[in-house]
């Protein structure tokens, strides 16, 4: 079975269509039984689309953040029910009540993660854990729960991925009855995710198959209950025409609709973060292509950084430019996002950047550079906060150059080349390159009956007027 893949702890919801633009004039109050299900169709559709898009898909038990006051809730009500079963147990004679209600719920877990072929375990595990029985034996004071314990212990052990090994190993250095118990449902909680996740990937080529057919159907099902459910589609269409129909000049011929949708594909790694009209076709990508935007935005500063100190002239011994791109990622990863956390990095880091270009040259047996070039060098890294900076401008257009060559090109064609000098970002930029034309055709493939009759209008203004006074 697959480990785990990195999951959000965001609410899965946030990247949904919207169900309702209060500000559509074509907006109106669902009823609420509409409502629900709408929103059944569209976590169906949310679901589909993320197993298929994501290959380290995987379900995890989520738990509210312990800091939260859910959390702490959550803490004090487990604390409380295991140190009730905790007295029951250790009480004269033992009250087991509470024990054989966890017996039959660690029962019905083990059953769940049986498969068909698991006869004999299925067999042995109705007779181990009979709870009638169990009952009986309670009643005489016969209970023997260090055996069950084993007995289920050995049962997860014969069903759990390899991955989860240490955890069964664990529970069997436990010997007090009530955390032996708390452990045995942890366990349990996490195999029972493994099980999915196993089952989501097998099911994964057949779902690939499909998905195309599916997911159009299922937005033709909402479009059909909410109409305006392509407003901010329009808008995010339309705007990339206008924008691809300044690029020409008047005597050109008009844009494609392939080139249209390029810039609109592209305008979607410049989104500020605070718009929420993000187009509903492909909301379902928007953490997708945001994670994708901030790569590309540290991927632009760090090859910034890079040609500034290589334009000081200097002779570095070999393989210092690469040791010095760990330093900037190390120093810039998660603070790129916000303007003043970059300030303060790119502060830092253009003090460090002079330091480590002084001791390589004097190094390689050359005099130190002079206090105007250090001083020139760590101004001109630590101004590269500002969007306009004449060197993340001109490095920003290269990459995004990069990504639209490979847009256009097909998946077969070579990719196009960097220069030399953004040589060291390449592969990155690649593997950003391919995640992102991966994304863009799936969408391009599933929803392309639904832009071709706005590009239509967009592109041939004056026959959508004439079919509409029809």
């Amino acid at each position: 079975m697959p480990n785990h893949g990195d999951s959000s702890t965001d609410d899965p919801h946030d990247d949904l269509p919207p169900l309702e633009q209060v500000d559509s004039p074509t907006g109106s109050l669902p009823p609420a039984a509409s409502l629900m299900e709408l929103q059944n169709c569209v976590s169906n559709l949310s679901l589909a689309h993320e197993i298929v898009m994501n290959r380290d898909f995987s379900f995890t038990p989520s738990s509210p953040p312990k800091e939260s006051l859910e959390g702490r809730v959550t803490e004090i009500v487990h604390r409380a029910f295991w140190d009730s079963l905790s007295e029951q147990l250790n009480s004269q004679p033992p009250n087991y009540a509470h024990a054989i209600v966890l017996l039959q719920e660690v029962k019905s877990l083990l059953e769940s993660l049986l498969l068909p072929r698991h006869v004999r375990l299925r067999s042995q595990l109705d007779e181990v854990l009979d709870m009638d029985l169990i009952r009986l034996q309670v009643q005489h004071g016969a209970l023997d729960l260090d055996r069950l314990a084993a007995y289920i212990i050995n049962t997860m052990a014969a069903l759990c991925a390899p991955v989860r090994d240490p955890e069964i190993s664990a529970l069997k250095e436990l010997k007090e009855p009530v955390e032996l118990l708390r452990g045995i449902f942890r366990v349990l909680g996490l195999m029972k995710a493994d099980m999915v996740s196993f089952t989501v990937q097998s099911l994964r080529p057949h779902l690939l198959q499909q998905a195309v057919a599916y997911e159009r159907t299922k937005f033709q099902q909402i479009l059909d209950k909410q109409p305006a459910a392509l407003d901010w589609t329009w808008s995010w269409l339309e705007a990339a025409a206008s924008d691809e129909a300044s690029a020409h000049s008047s005597s050109s011929p008009p844009p494609s609709a392939t080139a249209i949708l390029n810039r609109a594909y592209m305008r979607l790694l410049t989104w500020d973060p605070l718009d929420q009209k993000y187009p509903e076709t492909v909301a379902m990508d928007r953490a997708r292509l945001e994670a994708l935007s901030g790569r590309l935005r540290l991927l632009t500063l760090e090859a910034s950084v890079l040609l500034l100190t290589r334009g000081t002239g200097a002779a570095f011994p070999q393989g210092f430019v690469a040791r010095l791109r760990q330093t900037v990622a190390a120093l810039l990863e998660g603070r790129h996002s916000r303007e003043d956390e970059l300030k303060e990095a790119l502060l830092s880091l253009g003090e460090m950047a002079v330091q480590q270009v002084q001791q390589a040259v004097i190094d390689q047996g050359g005099p130190p550079p002079s206090t105007e070039s250090q001083e020139v060098l760590s101004g001109q890294i630590s101004t590269l906060w500002k969007t306009d900076h004449p060197v993340r401008s001109l490095v920003g257009e290269r990459l995004q150059g990069f990504l639209w060559a490979l847009l256009e090109g097909s998946s077969t064609q070579k990719a196009p080349e960097l220069p030399a000098s953004l040589g060291l970002v390449s592969q990155d930029l690649l593997e950003l390159g391919t995640t992102l034309r991966r994304t863009v055709h799936f969408n391009r493939t599933v929803f392309g009956p639904f832009y071709a009759p706005m590009l239509r209008k967009l592109m041939f203004p004056t026959e959508a007027v004439a079919d509409d006074s029809r």
